[in-house]
């Protein structure tokens, strides 16, 4: 794959206009978005806007990935990731090459969001998410290479999106790509087969990475013990950590289990403010009355004062 990288680094260059050989659809790359394992991402202009284009080399990759992208249009309510507009073949000097024209969507990384945003947001990510990957799960697919990368949350309505879709397996067959920091089995925590909670474990990092400045390294001995660490000892963790952890250690059979704890937890968190609040209410009320004498007495104390120097 280094050779054919090497080949579409030659081909492609910002300023670069084409038109699809097959559709006659035309292209202008703008800038580029990222690279994966089956080729590069484009920002592009369209005849009709903005696309973000996937260009590879190898045409049973595109295509495949282009036909995930048609199983996301069809999950029921709001789209898992980009809305797929065109697959053709750009017909360059030396070579033919495979592409696809999605939606591009603006908007910052999940972890970014959430650290510029602030700590209220992560349930609403959280949810989000586990959202989005309960209907994949439900459709016999994995996402696999989950990593904050590859989930943008979008810029106007704050949507939790799911991007490169390269890395999507079929349920039960073995993960296609992946990321070490978020694959279960770099931190011995599984297999890398294509099951729901491949896909978790993942998530569950993400959630731990929102706790910390920077990635923690892995340490030599029990990862475990080391996971357990990260998730316990972190402040914004608290109200989630039993569900986080149990996550990484395998212990959901599905995203909608998750998400169901998640949100139990969400509720009881509130429950507890309420009560919390209410209570402060409550006080406030009760030290009205005392408060009143206090400023009364005051009053009357600077009253004698006055009357004392008066009489003098």
């Amino acid at each position: 794959m280094n050779s054919a990288k090497g080949d579409l680094d030659f081909e492609l260059y910002p300023g670069l206009a084409f038109r699809g050989k097959w559709n006659r659809k035309p292209y202008k790359l703008i800038r580029k978005l990222g690279a994966g394992v089956t080729g590069y991402v484009y920002l592009a202009e369209g005849e009709t806007g903005s696309v973000a284009l996937k260009i590879g080399t190898e045409p049973m990759s595109i295509t495949a990935e282009a036909n995930v992208l048609k199983q996301f249009s069809k999950v029921q309510g709001k789209p898992l990731g980009p809305c797929l507009f065109d697959v053709d073949d750009f017909l360059s000097t030396n070579s033919v090459l495979p592409f696809y024209a999605m939606e591009y969507i603006e908007g910052e990384n999940f972890v970014d969001f959430l650290r510029g945003k602030g700590p209220e947001w992560l349930p609403v990510l959280a949810l989000q998410l586990l959202s989005a990957l309960s209907a994949l799960h439900q459709q016999g697919w994995i996402f696999g290479d989950l990593k904050p990368e590859n989930v943008i949350v979008t810029r106007r309505s704050a949507e939790v999106r799911l991007l490169d879709v390269g890395g999507t397996t079929r349920v039960g067959r073995a993960i296609k790509e992946y990321t070490e920091y978020y694959d279960r089995g770099y931190w011995e925590q599984g297999t890398r087969k294509a099951e729901p909670t491949y896909d978790l474990f993942a998530a569950a990092m993400m959630v731990v990475d929102c706790a910390y400045p920077r990635q923690v390294k892995k340490e030599r001995g029990n990862t475990a013990s080391q996971l357990k660490k990260l998730v316990y000892q972190a402040p914004l963790l608290k109200p989630y950590r039993e569900i986080v952890y149990k996550a990484l250690m395998g212990g959901y059979g599905s995203a909608e289990a998750m998400k169901n704890d998640f949100l139990a937890s969400v509720k009881q968190t509130e429950e507890r403010s309420r009560v919390k609040r209410k209570r402060h209410k409550v006080r406030k009320q009760k030290g009205a009355p005392i408060d009143l004498i206090l400023v009364m007495s005051f009053v009357l104390i600077l009253f004698v004062l006055y009357l004392l120097i008066q009489s003098f």
